[in-house]
């Protein structure tokens, strides 16, 4: 199978199974539920899920646990959005081309829908069936997808992007900055498989989160640049919003052609770091290359 192939399967399974989760809910707040379903599957192309499905089949790591690790960082990646788009916060109005939450619905319903989708993440991997391995070690995921979802990761991450709106601060500050709000995230992703291998040695753990810690930057600078060269068509949303919100960014501190040049030096260390693993990395590669060259 080619990787724009498994790409588009694990889109389609994870948009399943997540259509099940929110269907399997009981009626009784059928306008929540709603909004719930509508914050989940208006779209997404479930880079998250992919990278831990690609990190899952390199290290040979059961189905079952690659998907309740899948819908677990969903249902937090998608609350996240939820509450990101809302007036308070970056006000938007569309989102993956679609009307954001409050719009569709109503602020108050947003915000609940945020709200119930992040402790349904937690249900997910307190719940869900595990593989006897991965069974000993929710704990640890628990902890993992807490911790990066928390204030020592994106909503951290956040309340320093909304401090430093309009304000200048340094790279070294914004790369800070984005390896909490955006980089936490997906290095779970790697790190909640890498806690379900059975067998993983501690130096492959330590390469592959070197691995997960530059695309998880990089995904960030290639937004920035694509928030000024993409268009509001494909991007989903509308293009130029970082400017016109008076953020930080990495071509507004590099200039376009820095943070292109950030882009490629993080692409290549990410690239370093798969090869040092003793694995055939073709996939992971291949998901760095998606990552950096996407135009939406």
């Amino acid at each position: 199978m080619n990787f724009s192939a498994l790409h588009q399967q694990v889109k389609q399974q994870t948009d399943a199974s997540l259509l099940k989760l929110i269907d399997d809910l009981p009626d009784y707040a059928p306008r929540l539920k709603d909004a719930m379903r509508h914050a989940l599957l208006a779209g997404g192309k479930r880079m998250r899920p992919l990278l831990v499905q690609v990190v899952g089949n390199t290290l040979d790591v059961p189905k079952k646990d690659q998907m309740a690790i899948s819908m677990a960082i969903e249902c937090v990646h998608a609350y996240s959005l939820v509450h990101d788009d809302l007036p308070a916060m970056d006000d938007d109005d569309l989102r993956r081309g679609n009307p954001t939450c409050h719009i569709a619905f109503d602020e108050a319903t947003a915000i609940l829908a945020g709200d119930a989708l992040q402790s349904l993440a937690f249900t997910v991997l307190a719940d869900a069936p595990l593989s006897s391995f991965a069974e000993s070690k929710r704990s640890q995921l628990l902890s993992v997808l807490a911790k990066s979802a928390g204030y020592v990761g994106m909503c951290g991450g956040q309340a320093i992007d909304l401090a430093s709106t309009g304000k200048t601060i340094s790279i070294d500050e914004l790369k800070a900055l984005h390896k909490l709000k955006t980089g936490a995230l997906l290095q779970a992703c790697v790190e909640m498989v890498a806690i379900v291998s059975e067998g993983l040695l501690p130096q492959t753990k330590i390469d592959l989160m070197a691995y997960a810690a530059d695309i998880g930057l990089a995904f960030q600078v290639q937004d920035d640049i694509l928030d000024v060269v993409g268009s509001s068509e494909k991007l989903g949303k509308p293009a130029g919003s970082d400017e016109a919100l008076g953020k930080n960014t990495f071509p507004a501190k590099l200039g376009m052609e820095g943070a292109k040049r950030e882009l490629a030096k993080l692409h290549d260390n990410a690239l370093q770091a798969l090869a040092r693993l003793p694995y055939n990395t073709d996939s992971l590669i291949a998901f760095s290359e998606l990552l950096v060259k996407r135009d939406h």
